[in-house]
């Protein structure tokens, strides 16, 4: 029987068995390369709010506050721009990626405790570059596990792996920069919490490209995610509080400073989205080194609105300027190292085998890694989404309400600055993310 194609499917986006277009394609991998541009911006500001542990807050708690944000957030946001009937549709599909989920998210919460601790001793500046070596072994999972790279020319080889050479030298002088910054006590203790955040989110991404394989929107994978989050960054602060009571005292008394830090992990979920469309439509080689440009706009906010080196010699700034700088290089020549049709190809079949190991629909996987549904489908917010907006915007102004400016040296005039970028960089990026794969 001949197949025929109605003007109703012509209208949407709809994916046929005919082979993918390699015009497509390009067009989702600069996409993901935009998306994980924005991603640095975004997450480069969300650390911003930690500079509170220089005035006697817990890192426990700092870290708490922020991720119940990341919760509040990373409910909301999915609620209001698809709705959480997607958000069930595409679970029903791969059921399994709620434990990996779950599991990526308990990895997040324990890692950004240790950027905490980093950022107390070697200070915001110098931390960020650090725990960006995550992207080395995001790269090294990328190609074993998820057949990155695979079939690729010797020139994308190259660029990859100069690429992350690059980013290990400037780690290397950051790391001796940091040295002559603080004590020797607090420098070696920084580095190491920055390096073990580095490790853990580095693997965390194994989840990320599973689910992301297999079809899932990022959208619907965050929600589960924050589950982990919140449980496991719960059990971190009653155990380093000493219990629930003290957990809590410590909460009240830090009342007046919750929102800046609840604040900070929302815009940390927006940075996160967008990095998580850069490694769905980029892969983790290139869209991971990316977003850790976000190092550069971490010493953006520390050196011009916190004033981070004050009085430092010429010597050390340029060490700390120059690493940074030399890491950015690198993350952005592994970014050029463009994805090739086979490489694609080597993508594509390792999508294949994780649908079949885990029963899901090859018709769903084959449509989401091209940006688009395998069925048609209508899925509207109702009163479950706005309840979900309404709860989260209704305990933001809560915690507004009692907020209060904290005596800490800013220059407020570069914070707006910086703000307006931002604003703008995912005004632009999500228009594109909405025009070419409706967020899917």
């Amino acid at each position: 029987m001949d197949r025929l194609t109605t003007a109703a499917d012509a209208r949407t986006d709809v994916v046929t068995d005919a082979p993918a277009d390699a015009s497509r394609l390009r067009h989702l991998q600069r996409l993901g390369i935009v998306c994980g541009l924005a991603a640095g911006v975004w997450l480069g500001a969300a650390e911003a709010p930690t500079k509170l542990v220089t005035i006697g807050l817990s890192p426990v708690v700092v870290s708490l506050a922020m991720v119940f944000g990341v919760f509040l957030a990373r409910w909301s946001l999915p609620a209001l721009i698809q709705g959480t009937s997607y958000i069930r549709a595409d679970f029903r599909e791969a059921p399994h990626l709620i434990v990996w989920s779950v599991l990526a998210g308990a990895m997040w919460a324990v890692a950004n405790t240790l950027t905490i601790f980093a950022i107390r001793d070697v200070g915001l500046s110098i931390a960020f570059p650090l725990w960006n070596s995550n992207s080395l072994l995001g790269i090294l999972w990328g190609v074993v596990l998820f057949k990155e790279l695979h079939d690729a020319d010797w020139r994308r080889w190259m660029g990859v792996i100069g690429g992350a050479l690059l980013m290990f030298a400037g780690a290397t002088a950051l790391a001796v920069a940091s040295s002559a910054h603080t004590t020797p006590g607090n420098a070696t203790r920084g580095i190491i919490a920055a390096l073990a955040a580095g490790v853990l989110w580095g693997t965390m991404y194994i989840p990320y490209r599973k689910a992301y394989l297999t079809g899932m929107s990022p959208l619907a994978f965050i929600t589960f995610f924050t589950i982990g989050e919140l449980v496991m960054m719960t059990a971190i602060a009653t155990t380093f509080s000493g219990g629930v009571l003290p957990l809590w005292r410590e909460l009240r008394a830090a009342l007046p400073v919750l929102f800046w830090l609840l604040l900070g992990g929302f815009v940390w979920v927006i940075g996160d989205l967008f990095q998580q469309y850069a490694v769905k439509y980029a892969g983790i080689t290139r869209g991971i080194p990316l977003s850790n440009t976000n190092q550069l706009w971490g010493l953006l906010w520390g050196v011009l609105v916190f004033a981070e080196f004050g009085g430092a010699s010429n010597l050390l700034l340029s060490q700390v300027i120059g690493g940074s700088l030399v890491m950015a290089l690198g993350a952005g020549v592994i970014a050029l190292a463009s994805v090739s049709r086979r490489e694609h190809q080597a993508w594509q079949d390792t999508a294949a085998r994780e649908a079949a190991r885990y029963g899901v629909d090859a018709d769903f996987t084959r449509a989401r890694s091209l940006g688009r549904e395998a069925h048609v489908t209508t899925h509207g917010r109702n009163w479950v989404d706005w309840t979900i907006v309404g709860f989260s915007t209704a305990v933001l102004v809560a915690f507004a309400a009692v907020a209060r400016a904290r005596q800490i040296q800013a220059r407020w005039g570069w914070a707006a600055v910086l703000a307006l970028v931002m604003f703008g960089v995912a005004a632009a990026s999500g228009a594109a993310l909405w025009r070419t794969t409706r967020f899917s």
